[in-house]
């Protein structure tokens, strides 16, 4: 075909962005329907009292030809690494001594890394309900370690959870492989992906009709008919019931709205890719920011008062992990191991006095139901919880005796000193937005039973994209190396567009390796800086 296609876009997230990005360089005319008011989707960015943080990825996994990376580096972005000392909390509250630590935090990237290594080679012979927990506790029987620091090993383990969104003894052992990830180093985004999103949006932003607030409710097709001069017909249905026709759809909407939305589709969505749809999971990672006065729990408070611009010593807590706590209240039946960082550990100029909680799974769940419940009259898609000591004091008070416990075993914490007290706080609320999918990133979990072919299955959509001019893309359409990432959201926009591109004979300007599956070698501590980092991100 050699006319000028009219491309639709369903999400204006790195997907969409980059993918309506291509498409507009070869010539395309684009719309974007993105049903929120902005751009960005889960790449978003909000405040915490004075400072501005990410709500979705904090981290660039792996540094190889990562194209976020040059992005990053193009727009003055700061990134870090989290260096400096971490902290082990048993579960009486005491921490746990350096030698054992040391032992612990050994044992653990030693098996993950085993663990790895183990579902590459014997991904076919694995059972498909055997997880990651029962290898590590495996691993764990042979070893000479004391019942204590087998204790203590698992605990630790757990929180392998805040890397994939739900619980390890959910993460599928036979394809735990596919949890690889670039390449090189890891980086913490310290000036957030604000600058990011604005290059990585600027051309959409500039060349596409984008419609905010326009959430799609149907996309109807026909197929290509044997006149060859024919051209796919798909037509798009608002949630207001304004109905519009193009020639190619590209559909970015998050794995969970695909599952709660199949029926959009007709015809039916081919039943393979239904099932590849129903069969990944969906996960549950969220994150709670506090911010206090001063960086209380560093050795040079003073100059950590209003923006943390000193650089940290390397007795400063920059990672502290609380294991299977005995010490606060909590649902019985729900794991509250908890882990945060010190944003105050973060480059020069980008520091501020705040520490940031990954939560997951059913602690997750349950810290969204009780803030959605506390906010009853407030929409579910209005954004993160934000609350301070006047502004939102239900929120601040549930928020802070959450929190207390475990902040208040950091260094230098005093309950009469208002430096130790929260100014804000700040709680996504992913599971609660639909136009997120109720979650954060897609994750392999037990029970699996086809997980690479079902990954391949949504990056294709099982050939509709030729036959009715439907594509897929997001983070769950990546290659593997970069699924549940900025990074595969960015390459699957690429392949999409590409697929167009080549559909119609324009030329492909602008193109990197993510229109195919020609990507760089992984390993397994791809999303993972120093062992301390979130999945998805």
């Amino acid at each position: 075909m050699s006319k000028r296609p009219h491309v639709a876009i369903i999400g204006a997230g790195f997907a969409g962005l980059r993918c309506a990005d291509i498409l507009i360089q070869n010539g395309a005319k684009v719309t974007i329907f993105e049903a929120r008011d902005r751009v960005g989707g889960r790449v978003h960015q909000a405040m915490v009292g004075d400072y501005l943080v990410d709500m979705g990825p904090n981290w660039i996994h792996g540094t190889g030809t990562n194209p976020i990376v040059n992005i990053a580096e193009a727009t003055e972005t700061t990134l870090g690494d989290f260096e400096g000392r971490s902290i082990l909390v048993g579960s009486d509250g005491r921490p746990v001594g350096e030698d054992v630590a040391a032992k612990i935090s050994e044992f653990m990237w030693a098996t993950i890394e085993e663990a790895f290594r183990y579902s590459n080679s014997h991904q076919d012979e694995i059972p498909a309900e055997r997880s990651l927990l029962d290898f590590i506790e495996e691993r764990l029987g042979k070893t000479e370690m004391s019942g204590e620091e087998k204790r203590l090993c698992v605990e630790s383990c757990r929180l392998w959870g805040a890397y994939v969104g739900d619980p390890v003894e959910r993460q599928s052992l036979k394809f735990f492989c596919l949890e690889e990830c670039i390449d090189g180093n890891n980086y913490f985004v310290a000036s957030t992906y604000k600058n990011i999103l604005a290059q990585v949006s600027s051309t959409a932003l500039q060349h596409a009709d984008i419609r905010y607030s326009q959430p799609i409710a149907k996309i109807e097709s026909k197929p290509i008919s044997e006149d060859t001069s024919a051209v796919h017909e798909i037509t798009l249905t608002t949630e207001t019931g304004e109905s519009h026709t193009f020639d190619e759809v590209v559909v970015t909407c998050p794995l969970g709205w695909l599952k709660r939305n199949k029926s959009a589709f007709t015809p039916d969505l081919p039943p393979r890719l239904i099932s590849a749809i129903d069969s990944i999971s969906y996960g549950r990672l969220e994150k709670i920011y506090v911010t206090f006065p001063q960086a209380f729990w560093k050795s040079n408070t003073e100059a950590a008062i209003t923006n943390g611009s000193a650089k940290p010593t390397p007795s400063d807590p920059s990672f502290a992990q609380f294991l299977n706590p005995s010490y606060t209240e909590h649902p019985a039946a729900i794991t509250w191991n908890q882990e945060c960082f010190s944003m105050a550990a973060l480059p020069p100029h980008t520091a501020h006095p705040t520490l940031l909680f990954y939560t997951y799974g059913p602690c997750a769940t349950h810290i969204v139901e009780t803030l959605t419940s506390l906010n009853q009259n407030s929409s579910p898609t209005t954004g993160p919880t934000a609350s301070t000591p006047t502004t939102n004091t239900k929120t601040y008070t549930f928020l802070t005796t959450l929190l207390q416990p475990f902040y208040s075993l950091l260094p230098n914490y005093t309950p009469s000193n208002p430096s130790c007290t929260p100014s804000a706080i700040l709680a996504t609320t992913w599971q609660s937005d639909p136009y997120a999918g109720n979650g954060s990133y897609c994750n392999f979990q037990i029970g699996l039973e086809a997980g690479d072919r079902d990954i391949e299955t949504l990056r294709s959509g099982d050939g509709i994209g030729a036959e009715r001019g439907i594509w897929f893309a997001g983070e769950h359409t990546a290659p593997f190396v970069a699924l549940g990432t900025t990074t595969g959201a960015f390459w699957s926009g690429e392949r999409a567009a590409g697929a167009i591109c080549r559909g119609y004979n324009l030329g492909e300007v602008g193109m990197g390796v993510g229109r195919d599956d020609s990507l760089p070698s992984a390993g397994v501590f791809g999303r993972l800086s120093n062992g301390n980092g979130n999945g998805g991100s």
